[in-house]
């Protein structure tokens, strides 16, 4: 785990949703200003999509600047976008369509391609997006993920062969549920990031929420979101009060 992991702590939901808005708004806006450019990543799941409804209304929508703003994806599971388990339909709804965001700065996954195609085809969007050279990694400005009760991360799962991979930037998996086949960016991709916030929600989350943040002897190897560790830069766990109900003292802070 990073050692200088930040937990934020928070009433509930909405509340867990308005401080993601106001990190989200504030590196834009700091990355549109100093980089000309902002990229972010979103994920899927229940839990981001309140935050993602919100920066689309005011006063958010406004501060953002959208002619600068770059979206991708960590994750995409192989269905068509108009799929109720598709993660970009679901952050279309909620947020793309609306908001000033210019078409081509969305940047999705092509699920429905063959699924290894789909893979390739979104590693190579990164390669060209970030003018890449080979053996480099994308740095994203922000990237946002969730866990799952098995301590997944993105659609990356206990036990697989794709934790080890450190040549690809995008892989195709199959697992998980819905137990479909997924496309994933790697952990070498996800710890090249400036900035990661892990969003976690609900009751259902806070046994998982403790062996994480505890960091139990008795999981070994580590979970896959113990291993998203920035090398230089920031992770920040944001959790509502329900998900951190079983934390206690220096784990909380």
């Amino acid at each position: 785990m990073n050692s200088n992991r930040q937990i934020i702590i928070r009433q509930g939901p909405e509340d867990l949703a308005l401080t993601a808005a106001q990190l989200f708004t504030a590196t834009a806006v700091s990355c549109g200003s100093d980089y000309g450019r902002f990229t972010a990543v979103l994920s899927g799941g229940s839990t981001p999509r309140l935050f993602h409804n919100l920066i689309s209304k005011a006063p958010f929508v406004s501060e953002i600047p959208w002619g600068k703003t770059h979206l991708f994806w960590s994750d995409e599971r192989c269905v068509s976008y108009d799929h109720p388990y598709s993660n970009f339909g679901s952050a279309k709804k909620d947020l793309i369509d609306l908001v000033p965001i210019p078409e081509p700065h969305v940047h999705p996954m092509q699920a429905c391609l063959f699924p290894e195609r789909g893979a390739i085809d979104y590693e190579e969007k990164l390669v060209g997006f970030f003018d890449l050279k080979k053996g480099e990694l994308p740095r994203f400005d922000l990237i946002f993920l969730g866990i799952g009760t098995d301590g997944h991360t993105a659609s990356l799962f206990p036990g697989r062969p794709e934790l080890e991979e450190r040549q690809r930037l995008v892989v195709l998996v199959k697992g998980g549920d819905p137990d479909v086949f997924r496309l994933t960016m790697t952990l070498p991709v996800i710890n090249s990031a400036a900035k990661i916030v892990i969003m976690v929600s609900g009751k259902q989350k806070a046994e998982i929420l403790r062996v994480i943040l505890e960091n139990s002897k008795s999981i070994a190897p580590f979970l896959p979101v113990q291993r998203v560790s920035p090398a230089n830069g920031s992770l920040m766990w944001l959790a509502d009060q329900d998900a951190a109900a079983l934390l206690k003292g220096e784990s909380k802070f």
